[in-house]
């Protein structure tokens, strides 16, 4: 069953919309068909004129559905064929109330139905348009008709219809105008708490000076980063580096020399590690970078090159040039051990690389 309606409405969701939306615009017009020949059999309606009129509103409703189906609809502005499709109905729903003489009040209900389908759909001012052309359509109707067989089309019947049709369009159009502006305030808040969800995330994973993840995020990341590898028997290294001496710049030149700083080695960090590598501001000026696939002899170099760009940085205060260096410890994964030794084991190097003077990448046994 299932394929059966795939192959009817396909498995593209939009295009499925369109055609579902299509269907039951057909049904209803179907129900309309069957509503005109209980008229015949009531002997109200003639049988010749109702059954060509049903042909040509299902073959009608039919080309629609298939111009949908076929993707050909796509080149309309409009694909989903909406406008087109209400004109249609509205065109049929004149002629039959043209033949349905003493039943032609029961057109209306279907016409109310043709205006309520559009008004989730169009625009406000399609359904203005769609409003004028419904009036002007069903009062030519009523004048044909009154001018052709006044004994059955009483003017006086038929201008208390007008009179009906003339309310009834514009009030649907009024309505679908505040039925778009909802869909608009909705869209709005929609887009609104979307963006303040992105900002949310945004803060809970972000460090907010310097812009890079921050440490539960990273965490979180590393723990990924460590299932990954167990599967695939992959490597990957973590390094912990640290601006030396940092808490001088922040007595000698203040904080906001000191967030400049972070700033700088987060931007500069960022230029020259990969696109799968992960930095993160651990806390304080103590940064880790997570290298995915790699072992800890390329990882070194790429280490080595960050440390040597990063102690080339100079900071503008005033009229000098702050200057730092940078001091890493870098450990690779070992099968077995958890992220947390793994990153106590860089720890650990990066308190012999200050031991050592600083300045310089120490790895990790």
């Amino acid at each position: 069953m299932s394929r059966v309606v795939d192959a009817l409405l396909t498995t593209d969701s939009v295009q499925r919309s369109r055609l579902l939306q299509a269907g039951l615009a057909m049904l209803v017009m179907a129900a309309g068909v069957a509503a005109m020949h209980y008229f015949v059999w009531a002997g109200v309606a003639p049988a010749r004129p109702v059954t060509l009129w049903s042909a040509g509103t299902l073959v009608g409703m039919g080309v629609f559905f298939v111009l949908i189906r076929s993707g050909g609809s796509r080149f309309w502005p409009e694909p989903s064929l909406t406008v087109p499709q209400m004109l249609f109905a509205l065109t049929s729903g004149a002629v039959a109330y043209m033949l349905l003489g003493a039943g032609r009040g029961a057109v209306f209900p279907v016409v109310m139905v043709v205006l309520m389908f559009g008004m989730f759909v169009v625009s406000p001012r399609q359904m203005r348009w769609l409003s004028v052309y419904a009036v002007l359509l069903f009062g030519a109707a009523m004048v044909f008709m009154v001018l052709r067989d006044p004994l059955a089309y009483p003017p006086a019947i038929e201008f208390g219809h007008f009179l009906l049709v003339a309310t009834m369009m514009p009030a649907m159009s009024l309505l679908a105008a505040r039925l778009s502006r909802m869909r608009h305030r909705s869209r709005l808040q929609r887009a609104e708490l979307a963006q303040a969800l992105a900002r949310l995330r945004e803060r809970t994973t972000r460090d907010e000076l310097t812009g890079l993840v921050n440490k539960r995020h990273m965490q979180e990341l590393m723990e990924q980063e460590h299932q990954r590898c167990i599967r695939s028997g992959q490597s990957f290294c973590l390094a912990m580096m640290d601006i030396d001496s940092f808490k001088p710049v922040n007595e000698a030149h203040g904080y906001t020399v000191g967030d400049a700083v972070l700033r700088a080695v987060a931007q500069e960090a960022l230029r020259h590690v990969r696109l799968s590598d992960m930095l993160c501001r651990w806390g304080g000026e103590e940064f880790v970078l997570m290298m995915s696939d790699t072992r800890a002899a390329l990882a070194r170099g790429g280490l080595e090159r960050l440390h040597q760009k990063v102690g080339a940085l100079r900071i503008l205060h005033g009229s000098a040039a702050v200057g730092i260096t940078l001091s890493a410890g870098l450990a690779e994964h070992h099968a077995g051990e958890t992220v947390v030794q793994t990153l106590e084991r860089a720890e650990r190097a990066l308190n012999e690389a200050k031991a050592q003077g600083r300045d310089r990448v120490v790895v990790a046994a």
